[in-house]
């Protein structure tokens, strides 16, 4: 059988989230931050560069550690920073910059900056983003920067806003809005009041050919939710998750939404103003598809942030998903993206096969943890610590990786397999459960296999015939719970 990919496309015991993809030379090269497996905070880890060739994206590799926090001079001056999302750019000298922010600080403190002969690494510290009188940058919210080389220019997108639910929201009071701003933040009223705009949405400004220094005062781009209304913003508001590609002549300023689960895009004719809502890119809850509503997801949704990039002639959006239960062990997925001819770009559904082409093979064994539908019915949208929720959830012991909390009514979708003809599923499993594991293609069952209580992983079966490209589902009806590590065609 050839070599395939899914999703999520690195191994299943690495976390890279705040995917930003990037082509430079024959490779394609993934910059973000570093979660933890089963972890307990964000981004705690030091940076990993993975890549593959442009022509073979099932080969996925990385040379090592790219850069440790500890590396950085301001490390532990508040307490063990941790390096947030990343973004890297070919200077005009052909070195490589990559920029950052890091953890505390209440988002005060300067984007970061570090180098390398190479895109992969091993980088090293370079310097602060500064204004021209040497001192940091630090105007409005220096967080998730985006960099790009626009043909000499090198640009810096930066910002974060405030969320405030799905409610419409009515012009805030100057007072209130600086009370909370100064608590958020550690600004005064003067450094508020000085501002041209509130301190909050998405921003960008130019860099000198040091990559350091500002050309002039950051200029705003994207509102934020509280800025949005009577926009076209209004509804999808800059959260956070700043990415900015240049495709022709237009300007695609990608986005995570006031909604955080969904990714969206803007464009315009110009770098630096005049952009407008385009649409949603993604959701990883795949909210928004046929008219889907939050309380449908598919996913247990959390916040997202990505990219798009051209990989050997076809266009990609790069994002995140959440296992664990909780949104700090996110794996990085990718799907294709399709641009009609007057430059809008549908929204995609979320699947497992990726960056495959095409569906994946129902040959050969896969793990059960690359569904791209996970849900009990009434998934929750994943707070900022593990949720105490019963539902399933993809997780791990061990080496081992597998979907745990299996219970009642649970469907698991993988779309989409190839099938040509008869073959045999088979399901290692394992669990205190008594009842029957329902097969489905696309809506149509194939069959059911009877769920014995068993603690021990094992092996259960059911002959399937097919031809043709299809969603497989897996439904359980029965009692207790049951965890699922693969299955396999044979």
């Amino acid at each position: 059988m050839k070599k395939q990919v899914y999703n999520p496309y690195l191994p299943l015991h690495v976390h890279i989230p705040d995917g930003e993809p990037h082509v430079f030379g024959d490779r394609v090269y993934v910059y973000g931050s570093h979660d933890e497996e089963g972890g307990s905070d964000f981004c705690v880890l030091d940076y990993e560069v993975w890549s593959a060739p442009v022509n073979d994206l099932t080969d996925w590799s990385c040379p090592g550690t790219a850069y440790r926090a500890k590396q950085d001079p301001t490390w532990g001056e508040k307490r063990d920073y941790a390096m947030y999302a990343s973004d890297c750019v070919q200077g005009n000298d052909g070195r490589y910059y990559l920029y950052y922010s890091m953890s505390g600080g209440h988002f005060t403190g300067p984007m970061h900056v570090a180098v390398s002969d190479k895109p992969d690494g091993p980088f090293e510290y370079y310097g602060c983003v500064r204004n021209p009188d040497g001192s940091d940058m630090t105007t409005y919210i220096t967080f998730d920067p985006a960099v790009m080389n626009d043909e000499g220019v090198i640009r810096l997108y930066y910002g974060w806003s405030l969320e405030v639910g799905d409610h419409p929201v009515d012009s805030v009071p100057k007072d209130q809005l600086y009370a909370i701003e100064k608590s958020m933040f550690e600004k005064t009223d003067e450094q508020l009041a000085a501002l041209p705009e509130d301190v909050m949405g998405a921003n960008v400004v130019e860099l000198k050919d040091d990559m350091l220094t500002i050309r002039h005062f950051p200029r705003r781009i994207v509102p934020g939710q509280l800025a949005a209304n009577g926009t076209s913003f209004e509804g999808h508001a800059f959260f956070e998750a700043s990415s900015i590609r240049k495709i022709g002549e237009t300007y695609y300023f990608i986005y995570s939404s006031q909604h955080q689960h969904e990714l969206c895009y803007a464009t315009s004719r110009y770098p630096d103003r005049d952009f407008v809502f385009g649409g949603v890119l993604v959701s990883n809850g795949d909210i928004g598809i046929n008219g889907r509503e939050k309380k449908d997801r598919l996913m247990m949704t959390g916040n997202n942030h990505g990219g798009i990039e051209c990989i050997n002639g076809q266009w990609y959006i790069f994002y995140h998903r959440q296992t664990h239960r909780n949104t700090f062990s996110r794996q990085g997925c990718a799907e294709k993206i399709f641009f009609r001819p007057d430059g809008h770009i549908d929204q995609v559904e979320i699947t497992s096969c990726g960056l495959n082409d095409g569906p994946l093979l129902a040959q050969g064994a896969y793990p059960a943890s690359i569904c791209c539908c996970l849900t009990n019915g009434h998934m929750i949208h994943a707070a900022m610590e593990d949720e105490k929720n019963v539902m399933p959830t993809i997780t791990h012991d061990g080496a081992e990786h597998f979907i745990s909390g299996i219970e009642d009514g649970v469907l698991m979708g993988y779309k989409y397999f190839a099938f040509d003809g008869d073959t045999t599923l088979y399901f290692t499993l394992r669990g205190e459960a008594t009842g029957k594991l329902h097969v489905l293609l696309n809506d149509a069952e194939q069959g059911a296999v009877e769920i014995a209580p068993d603690a021990v992983w094992h092996t259960v079966s059911l002959p399937v015939s097919a031809k043709g490209t299809y969603a497989l589902y897996l439904k359980y009806e029965g009692e207790g719970s049951l965890d699922i590590r693969e299955f396999a065609f044979a």
